[in-house]
């Protein structure tokens, strides 16, 4: 058995596989965080159960449900394809921790983000056009409703790095390296950490 599928039964999900049916220029693939990176982002004490947590691209829920059930969490997961959605849906009925997830289905762009959302993973779910919308959208929650923010992001592409160390309300706080992991020691093998909280 998989880490993957180990760490799903446990969970009662499925969330295994890549699906890339719906994905275009602006939309990237569904494929899931792998566990092991997952379980060295919850190891790091940043993200507990006092903090709600937005996955941006969640597609069939895995980010949600594991760091909910490792950290207690409240977890918020935006998917814009709606078959896959559909998945998200199904697997919080049977999971473990499910109550404390909860899924909404449209483009990520026009998501209002919530007051209460302090912890925000991506793993390249969408292009650096849609990316400078959805920050966006999480600069008008801050300001709405000033907190500290923290922002992962996993796997980062090279113009998600330009776009994000440039942005000038973001304060690069550390990254975690992934690459022990995996093999072949993929250089994106890693998670940066960004804050909003330096906002004046």
């Amino acid at each position: 058995m998989t880490e993957d599928e180990r760490w799903d039964r446990l969970l009662k999900i499925r969330t295994t596989g890549r699906d890339d049916s719906n994905a275009d220029q602006y939309r990237y693939p569904y494929e899931p965080t792998p566990y092991p990176v997952l379980e060295r982002l919850a190891g790091q004490g940043l993200i507990t159960r006092k903090n709600t947590l937005l996955d941006y691209g969640c597609g069939k829920g895995r980010v949600s449900f594991f760091l909910s059930f490792q950290t207690r969490c409240r977890s918020v997961g935006i998917e814009y394809d709606e078959r896959i959605f559909g998945s998200a849906q199904a697997n919080r009925e049977s999971a473990a921790g499910g109550g404390r997830t909860t899924f909404f289905h449209g483009r990520a762009e026009d998501f209002k983000v919530p007051a209460e959302a302090d912890r925000i993973f991506f793993f390249n779910p969408f292009s650096e056009e849609i990316l400078k919308k959805v920050m966006g959208r999480i600069r008008d929650s801050w300001y709405e409703n000033p907190r500290e923010i923290l922002l992962f992001f996993y796997y980062p592409s090279d113009e998600y790095v330009s776009f994000l160390m440039t942005d000038p309300d973001l304060m690069f706080e550390d990254e975690i390296d992934c690459r022990d992991l995996f093999d072949g020691k993929d250089p994106r093998e890693r998670i940066l950490i960004f804050s909003m909280e330096g906002i004046d």
